[in-house]
Formats: structure tokens, sequence, C-alpha cells
């Protein structure tokens, strides 16, 4: 993700060059370094009372930072989709959704469920994902803002 942004000039163009073997090296250098400040402060806690340390099940963590903002923007992607149908009717669909709009409508009432469902069970977790999402929103504008600077 990180190649494609900085090849759309989103990123730092470094990271969206290719190495002599035609490998996005550096992208995948930062992929790696920010699936480790994902994992490393989580991985690891001690009981202060019992001086025990263990380990969490990071898994579930980071299913549970990501899950309901994806389910979150994967709504809006559906809602979009419906809005567009219905803002250009006549243009041509290769591919028609079977009980439309039933099951898109169904598939975002399920969807903002489970969001509800993950932000009472585990609100810590969901809401650091909702959180680095939306750290995304400013770095992105200052980003497009400093790009047409130049």
């Amino acid at each position: 993700m990180s190649y494609a942004m900085a090849r759309d000039g989103l990123f730092f163009r470094r990271v969206g060059t290719l190495n002599a073997r035609q490998v996005p090296a550096v992208a995948l250098i930062v992929q790696g370094l920010w699936a480790s400040a994902l994992t490393v402060p989580r991985s690891v806690s001690v009981d202060r009372s019992t001086g025990t340390t263990t380990f969490g099940n990071l898994y579930t963590q980071l299913l549970e930072y990501i899950v309901p903002a994806d389910l979150v923007m994967y709504a809006l992607m559906v809602v979009a989709v419906v809005v567009l149908r219905r803002r250009a009717p006549r243009v041509q669909r290769p591919y028609r959704t079977w009980g439309y709009p039933i099951v898109p409508a169904l598939y975002v009432g399920l969807a903002l469920l489970l969001v509800v469902d993950l932000a009472y069970l585990a609100p810590s977790t969901s809401g650091i994902g909702y959180l680095i999402v939306a750290s995304g929103v400013p770095v992105y504008l200052a980003w497009r803002w400093r790009s047409a600077q130049r």
C-alpha cells in the first residue's frame, strides 16, 4: 500500500521505487516497521501486582484494531455504489447484484451491527483502530497541500 501511495505522490517518493531486482524494497521495509510498531507494544504485558510477564493474543488484538474500521469503510463503499447507481441509472452495468437493493442494505445493516458489537466488546482496541485510521486524514490533507505547493 505504501508503494502505491508513493507512486501516486501521496507518500515519500523513495518508497515508490524499485530496487535492481524490481522489488519495492523500501516499501517492504516501511511495511515491516509499521507492523512492528503495531505488534511490539501489545505483545508483552507485565502484571504489576504479581510481576508476571504474559504474552497477549496479538492476532485477536490486531483484528480488533482493523476489523471495525474496515467494516465502516466497506459499508460506506456499498452505500456509495447504491448512490452511484441511483445517480447514473443508465450507465452500463457489467455485473448485477443478486437481490439488489436488499442484499446491499442487509450487508450495511449487518456490518454496522458488528461495528456496534465490537465497540461494546472491545472498546479500547477497536478505538485504537479508529484512531489509527483517523490519524491518516490530517496526514493525507497535509501531504496533498504540500504537493499542491510544489
